[in-house]
């Protein structure tokens, strides 16, 4: 029974050293130089964004239905 709570013991000694490695590996960028980038990118592409400019209402899924009447 010893033995089997070793071996699993040493199972998960080994997914947790495996998991560490890979975290160690991760590229890291300081996160003043991670802010400056997302600013840049955000303001690149403001012009693309539709919760600052906008959605041309024949674009817009959501636009409320027009009624129809009949003379």
């Amino acid at each position: 029974m010893s033995n089997n709570n070793a071996s699993s013991s040493l199972a998960s000694a080994k997914r947790a050293v495996k998991q560490l490695r890979l975290e160690a590996s991760v590229r890291r960028i300081k996160v003043s130089q991670a802010a400056a980038d997302l600013r840049q990118y955000c303001l690149q592409n403001a012009s693309k964004d539709p919760l600052l400019m906008g959605v041309p209402s024949s674009d817009n899924p959501f636009r409320p239905p027009k009624s129809c009447s009949l003379f």
